[in-house]
């Protein structure tokens, strides 16, 4: 379906951050954005991530400005001033200091969203220690693979999640030396109470000299097969993480911003603690799980003015209905945005008719670091497209060979320069929040870049006003009787039907055609699954896509998804294949 454009629109009157995309594309350069909008180290020290998110504010009205306000899942409420998390986050680094922990060493997070987490981050990266967050709901192997791999230091989690994650495989933790537990105590055995330890330390830390390449995070990330792979940020990922939040998520510091990803994944630590706090506005951060209409009063009881969530959210805030958000006040709100997986076009439309704003999708991956296409605050919508590249950002997409792979001729690729063809996504390297290696896997990194690229392994096509739409992951591309298809597009046509609320698309193996397209859909309240709704939703597809449609279809109403929201489609195929299901540290699991 050809989706109008959504023209820019937003309930206050303010000038968007990035006015001017053409102009800026011109005359932006990487060096020019740091010297602007980064403070430094004093003394010209360097450039440290917790500088620029705390210590920097200190200076005038931000020091006692709002940084963080925490709400309980019975809804207490916690606040931070930038002057309180200037000490807190010392008092954690000299807590480091004093067990001895010190620069390069990892620190790694086991924790929901609470003000410890906040506190761990900050204060390991003044202290020049590596953090590595860990999501909370990981089992015990996924967690004992990432310590064993990040060459864990210290752990910081809760006594709760030390208990039942961690105390039996502890002793298989050879060079974890220390578990830090937050609450009042008493602390497990083996384990130290974290507010004895940060009540015994000076408020009073100097960040020592803190050299931009650094190394300061590792994140990890799960392949379909094979070990997690630890990426490595380094600080000056921060130049980034505030240029993308200014341009990409139209934040100011006037905003009350609330970024709903676990701080566990990539898109929760650069847009739910680095980037909003770089620009000293207050942060909103939920300990509680998704619920539509806590949500709702969410954005409403805490005067939420710009919005960062994921596509699923979103279809289950649709799945809720239209009239649900009328019954809040949502007027403070005035941007919208979501990341994780493709948003389908009827997600950003329906934004715009329920919630008075459209959703703006943006595109980026954990080698990233950062936001790389996007649709701005200023520029008409294309509902579906990622949008265009930030400033400072050269995107390409390259000719694929056979396996659906950039292909790569004596070390050279070629960029397809004509509109509406699909190739490989690939960045020019050379942006501040680019992954600097795979920890440990210097082969599998270079395997990552060809030609003067970064290959982003997602397939996408470009068209002809440069506005980028995904179309599937190389691996997911389905090839069926000469057909390459796009499972984003089949599923985002199965949406568009009223019964339908998700979909999943695979390639199910066939002798004749290679493979078939199958689908797994979930239904809409209100819709039973029977074979009449089957054969209906079937022939929708053959009449809105052709040979490319599903030829099989499925009702599930529970389909797999990653914690960041994707649905796993490696595993629905897995499952309907009888094959291994490989990694699924990753699945989004029953809270335990």
């Amino acid at each position: 379906m050809a989706w109008d454009l959504i023209h820019k629109t937003g309930r206050a009157a303010v000038a968007p951050n990035l006015a001017d995309y053409e102009s800026e594309c011109r005359a932006f350069s990487w060096e020019a954005a740091q010297r602007s909008s980064i403070r430094g180290l004093p003394g010209g020290r360097g450039l440290n991530i917790a500088y620029e998110a705390v210590d920097r504010h200190l200076d005038g009205a931000r020091r006692d400005h709002v940084a963080l306000r925490c709400v309980s899942k019975d809804d207490q409420v916690v606040e931070l001033t930038y002057r309180d998390l200037h000490v807190v986050t010392n008092r954690f680094a000299n807590v480091l200091r004093g067990l001895g922990v010190g620069k390069g060493e990892r620190v790694f997070t086991l924790l929901g969203r609470m003000p410890e987490l906040y506190v761990t981050v900050l204060g390991t990266l003044k202290n020049l220690s590596v953090l590595s967050p860990l999501f909370s709901a990981f089992g015990p192997e996924p967690i004992r693979e990432r310590l064993r791999l990040g060459d864990g230091r210290v752990l910081v989690t809760t006594p709760e999640l030390y208990q039942r994650k961690i105390a039996a495989i502890r002793e298989s933790l050879l060079g974890l030396k220390h578990v830090l537990v937050t609450g009042g105590g008493p602390a497990p055995e083996g384990t130290l109470l974290l507010s004895g330890l940060m009540a015994g330390t000076s408020e009073e830390f100097e960040i020592p000299p803190t050299d931009p390449e650094d190394m300061a995070l590792l994140h990890f990330t799960s392949g379909t097969t094979g070990k997690p792979k630890g990426a490595v940020h380094v600080h000056r990922a921060v130049v980034a993480h505030h240029l993308t939040a200014l341009y990409a998520l139209d934040l100011r510091p006037s905003d009350v911003f609330w970024c709903t990803a676990d701080p566990g994944w990539v898109t929760g630590m650069s847009y739910g603690v680095i980037a909003p706090l770089s620009l000293g506005l207050t942060l909103v951060v939920d300990a509680g799980e998704f619920d539509a209409r806590r949500w709702y009063r969410m954005l409403q009881n805490q005067g939420v003015t710009a919005w960062y969530t994921a596509p699923t959210a979103l279809r289950m805030l649709m799945r809720s209905g239209d009239e649900l958000p009328r019954e809040y006040d949502l007027s403070r709100l005035r941007f919208i945005a979501s990341v994780g997986e493709p948003l389908n076009p009827e997600v950003a439309v329906w934004g715009l008719h329920a919630l008075g704003l459209p959703v703006h999708d943006n595109w980026w991956q954990t080698e990233t670091g950062a936001i790389m296409i996007s649709n701005y605050a200023s520029m008409d919508i294309k509902p579906g497209s990622m949008g265009r590249p930030l400033p400072g950002i050269e995107a390409a997409l390259l000719e694929r060979g056979e396996d659906g792979r950039a292909r790569v001729v004596d070390g050279r690729v070629h960029v397809i320069e004509e509109p509406d063809v699909e190739g490989e996504l690939a960045l020019r390297p050379g942006w501040p929040s680019m992954f600097r290696g795979y920890l440990g896997e210097p082969e599998r990194y270079a395997k990552a870049f060809a030609g003067g690229w970064y290959l982003s392994g997602d397939i996408a096509r470009r068209d002809r006003d440069g506005y980028f739409w995904f179309v599937a992951r190389a691996d997911d591309v389905i090839k069926s009787a000469g057909h390459l298809i796009g499972p984003f597009e089949v599923e985002s046509v199965l949406m568009e039907h009223p019964a339908v609320a998700e979909a999943g698309v695979i390639g199910r193996p066939d002798p004749v055609a290679g493979e078939l397209v199958k689908a797994f859909v979930t239904l809409n309240p209100g819709y039973e699954p029977a074979e009449a709704l089957r054969r209906e939703l079937i022939a929708f597809g053959r009449r809105r896509l052709g040979a490319v449609a599903p030829r099989e279809l499925a009702f599930d109403q529970n389909l797999p998804h990653t914690r960041s929201g994707k649905v796993m489609r490696r595993l629905l195929k897995a499952r309907e294949l009888g094959l291994p299901e490989g990694d699924i540290s990753t699945l989004e699991r029953p809270a335990q």
